[in-house]
């Protein structure tokens, strides 16, 4: 009697997707150079947003004052509380918007350096995939991306500022929704370069990644998770990209197993 193929579970689904962002740690042992080349561009742009994020935490106290004026004639501590609550809204929606503007900009300034290091692992798995379109049609085409995928992020981070008002429950709330929204996010902006190259849209590629969303989802929260860390984001972000590119694979029925071994019995790098 045949075995029926088991199904994946949606964890080990999810697991899967994490360790696609590990997965694309390997690729420092076989193109360290390229690697470090893909570091220089995300650290050019998380010291500016660095600064951006100081200046927040700096003025949080008067912006969250402002943003509440509703709350100016209440006793305490009621008013105090409410503005500790809208600070801390603000600041996890400022962290989304921060982290998806972050891996858009990094990826249009570094372009060039993450083009390479995509193609150096789709060339491992075959031949690597050309849409045909000239470099300056490509690049317009992933800024218009970009640019779609800013407005679902803006919401949202309205949304977390709105739930951070609830007491307790909201707190855990933004914490949980800010992973997952922008964990999301992050996994349609780092697959564009693989979805691009092949020619698909932003619409197929949400179609597609939502084909195996818990893969998805786990790749794309372990991706925001990392990138949340000081410094992470740019050890991680080339390591990013090429797992981005293997989860692209996947979603497009592509295999990620290299091709026979060559004479010597190696793998090709």
């Amino acid at each position: 009697m045949a075995r029926r193929e088991r199904r994946p579970t949606p964890v080990s689904e999810f697991l899967s997707g994490v360790g696609m962002l590990f997965r694309g740690l390997r690729v420092w042992a076989s193109a360290p150079r390229l690697m470090v080349l893909g570091m220089i561009p995300a650290l050019v742009v998380g010291l500016a947003f660095v600064a951006g994020i100081i200046a927040l935490g700096a003025n949080l106290e008067r912006i969250a004052e402002a943003v509440t004026p509703f709350a100016a004639g209440w006793e305490e501590p009621y008013r105090t509380g409410t503005r500790i609550l809208a600070g801390l809204g603000l600041l996890a929606a400022a962290i989304l918007i921060a982290v998806y503007a972050y891996t858009t900009l990094t990826l249009l300034v570094g372009q060039p350096f993450y083009e390479r290091i995509w193609m150096h692992v789709e060339r491992r798995f075959g031949e690597v995939p050309e849409s045909g379109l000239p470099w300056w049609r490509a690049f317009w085409r992933g800024v218009g991306a970009g640019i779609r995928l800013v407005i679902p992020a803006v919401l949202l981070a309205l949304a977390l500022f709105v739930i951070g008002l609830i007491p307790v429950v909201g707190q855990i709330l933004v914490l949980v929704l800010g992973a997952v929204f922008g964990g999301w996010l992050l996994a349609l902006e780092l697959t564009g370069l693989a979805f691009d190259a092949r020619g698909r849209t932003l619409r197929e590629r949400r179609a597609a990644l939502g084909r195996s969303r818990a893969r998805t989802l786990g790749f794309g929260i372990a991706s925001y998770l990392v990138f949340l860390i000081p410094l992470g984001a740019v050890i991680m972000m080339p390591a990013a990209v090429a797992g981005g590119t293997l989860l692209s694979r996947i979603a497009l029925g592509e295999s990620i197993t290299p091709p026979a071994q060559d004479g010597d019995g190696r793998t090709e790098p």
